[in-house]
């Protein structure tokens, strides 16, 4: 009962309609009260006289009542200067009244109109001082029965009237949309815009503006942020997101205004409000691609992919799905993942897809071979490759024999057997390496590039380099989650460790638009923003799950493990860069390979891991990527430029510094 009645009295409307009866009723007691204190003194009207003034009185106390907004506020949130629309409505109205009665030839005595008028302000504002009073009392015991949330809004523009809007229509109907509007109670609205602070959007005041955000949710108890720029520039949303995550709130945000949907499933723009994920952290807008470019290019073809179990290869199989392909080939060695996006486009596709997975390695040459000979596939997307960093400094004859053999291997047969084009996926750990896996994956570029400057056959090939990916497997964030979740410290390697973060659909994208608009020998590399710092994605990420970094979840700095930089890079010196149709997409330039000498060096590296003698392979590696040096080097030089760069550096860097110098004196 409690829960029905809290619904019905906090709709909007239901409460204007209630102030206008409580005012009606108030002004005219107001009237008869007068003429009762006047009559003790002899000066009381009589009644059929009293009818007009009392009359007059009240209706052009209403209207003058709704002119000054006394029914566009909230009671909940009636504060001292919002009483001022009372003072002046009644104020107004009953002049209104004296004016109509002298014209009507009627003489009130001065001291009724004053005494009116104390009376009626007295009772129009103590009505809602009390009801405000005993709301609130109300809707604290119905608080368990109606889960609101006390709500900050950012941004005061349409996006925001558009969700009170339908905040208020949802409770005002009886339908299920009221369980979506009961997880909002507005409270405020911060805008940047200081012309707009002051003013009100449908009742709810423009406290502030984002300088201001901390202060205000402290001070009016605010228990979540929405944060309503749909159309805002991606610099500044992360900027104003940045400053919500200190808060310690739940932040909920509208997407981006081109990716609002409104059709059966997405009716309104309330149900598209959704949790702030760590991609909406990126510095940058997400990255478009020609779609019609890509269709053009894979439709009709037969499209194969290595690796296609992982990550990446999995979702550049459902992208090349999408675009109506002859046939797909996935090509991966652990059956479980080829299994799995399998039965997922299956499910999805059923015949209409003819999808054929195989379970192979790419180090087998003959494996390889007889693949490319059965299905002649027109394009390959070769995703195949160990990646993770600390393993394969173990482990590094199976980084040589997987990435760098097993790119020789496709790409050569790529050639042989005339495919048009070959596509291979590196990442920003080949620039400047420091380790065997982001050696190898220079290497295979190298390979790449080795191919193209031949020109034998007609295939086109191309690399494709970018950072890290949110959510792939063995990525950052996935394990941060899981520590939070367990209630175990967030463990990161060094507080001035970055990185270049994009999403996993974003890299498919890139490779799917270089091999677009490829003409062979390109490095495509994407203009991910500004990197991010590793230890800060770590606190924002512990503020998303409603906790406090460093208190309610601890931040461990565990030491950078083998081989790992302090930063990555994505272009070497020498390769410069060249613009593109898309302006987040840049082409590095080719960098001339003696093919006498490669070929030799490569064959050298080759067979040294093939024996697994691990030291003449790493060694070969090293003379094939002339800028492959130790992880000490680099991080020393990229370490000491930092300190300089950043004097005010954390006190959590400093400390980790000192604890390392003393292990090292060890």
């Amino acid at each position: 009962m409690k829960s029905k009645f809290m619904k019905y009295v906090r709709t909007f409307t239901t409460r204007k309609c209630l102030l206008a009866l409580a005012d009606s009723f108030t002004l005219t007691a107001a009237a008869l009260i007068t003429n009762f204190i006047l009559s003790l003194h002899g000066a009381g009207l009589a009644s059929d006289v009293l009818v007009i003034p009392m009359t007059i009185g009240t209706i052009c106390s209403f209207a003058f009542l709704f002119i000054w907004g006394a029914y566009s506020k909230m009671w909940r949130y009636f504060r001292g200067k919002d009483y001022l629309s009372c003072v002046f409505g009644v104020l107004c109205g009953l002049s209104s009244m004296f004016l109509f009665t002298r014209i009507l030839e009627m003489r009130l005595p001065l001291a009724f109109l004053f005494t009116y008028y104390i009376i009626a302000l007295t009772g129009v504002c103590l009505f809602r001082l009390i009801f405000r009073k005993t709301f609130i009392e109300v809707a604290e015991i119905c608080k368990h029965s109606v889960q609101y949330k006390r709500t900050m809004i950012i941004g005061g523009g349409s996006a925001c009237k558009m969700l009170l809007t339908e905040i208020e229509n949802a409770r005002a109907s009886h339908n299920t949309g009221d369980k979506i509007s009961a997880q909002y109670l507005p409270v405020c609205i911060i805008d940047d815009d200081r012309n707009k602070v002051g003013k009100e959007v449908m009742g709810i005041e423009i406290v502030g503006t984002t300088a201001d955000l901390a202060h205000f949710a402290k001070k009016m108890e605010i228990e979540q942020i929405v944060c309503a720029m749909p159309s805002a520039a991606e610099e500044d949303r992360t900027r104003v997101l940045n400053i919500c995550s200190k808060t310690n709130l739940p932040v909920k945000m509208i997407p981006f205004i081109g990716c609002l949907i409104f059709d059966d499933d997405h009716p309104s723009l309330l149900n598209q409000v959704r949790d702030i994920k760590v991609e909406d952290l990126l510095g940058r807008e997400p990255v478009k691609f020609d779609n019609k470019d890509i269709k053009r290019f894979i439709s009709g073809k037969v499209c194969m992919v290595t690796g296609g179990g992982g990550s990446i290869g999995s979702e550049l199989v459902r992208q090349i799905a999408k675009y109506s392909p002859k046939q797909i080939i996935i090509v991966d060695i652990y059956e479980n993942n080829a299994y799995e996006i399998q039965q997922e486009l299956v499910m999805e596709y059923g015949d209409k897809l003819n999808l054929v997975t195989l379970i192979a390695s790419v180090r087998d040459y003959f494996r390889m071979n007889q693949i490319y000979e059965k299905y002649h596939p027109q394009v390959v997307f070769h995703a195949a490759a160990h990646k993770h960093v600390p393993l394969m400094e173990v482990s590094p004859m199976e980084a040589i024999k997987n990435n760098i053999v097993g790119t020789f291997n496709v790409a050569t047969l790529a050639q042989f057997h005339d495919v048009e084009k070959f596509v291979m996926i590196s990442t920003d750990k080949a620039v400047n390496p420091t380790n065997v896996m982001g050696a190898s994956k220079r290497c295979c570029e190298m390979i790449v590039q080795y191919l193209a400057q031949q020109h034998e056959g007609k295939t086109e090939f191309v690399t494709t380099r970018f950072g890290n990916v949110l959510g792939s497997n063995g990525s950052v964030i996935p394990l941060f989650k899981k520590q939070i979740e367990q209630g175990k410290p967030v463990t990161v390697t060094h507080p001035d460790v970055i990185r270049y973060f994009m999403t996993i659909p974003e890299a498919v994208s890139l490779v799917m638009e270089a091999a677009s608009i490829a003409h062979g020998g390109e490095i495509f590399v994407l203009d991910m923003g500004k990197p991010v710092r590793i230890v800060t994605l770590a606190e924002n990420l512990i503020r998303m799950y409603g906790k406090v970094p460093y208190k309610d979840v601890q931040i461990k700095f565990v030491g950078l493990r083998p081989g790992e930089k302090i930063k990555e890079e994505l272009l070497m010196n020498e390769e410069g860069l060249q613009k593109t149709a898309n302006k987040l997409i840049y082409i590095g330039k080719q960098i001339d390979i003696d093919i006498q000498t490669f070929g030799m060096k490569l064959g050298v590296l080759r067979d040294a891991a093939l024996k697994n003698n691990e030291a003449i392979a790493v060694s070969a590696l090293h003379k094939m990527v002339p800028t492959f040096t130790t992880p000490e080097e680099y991080n020393r030089t990229e370490l000491a430029k930092t300190k300089a760069e950043d004097p005010h550096r954390s006190q959590s860097t400093e400390l980790f510094d000192e604890s390392q110098s003393a292990l090292a004196a060890v």
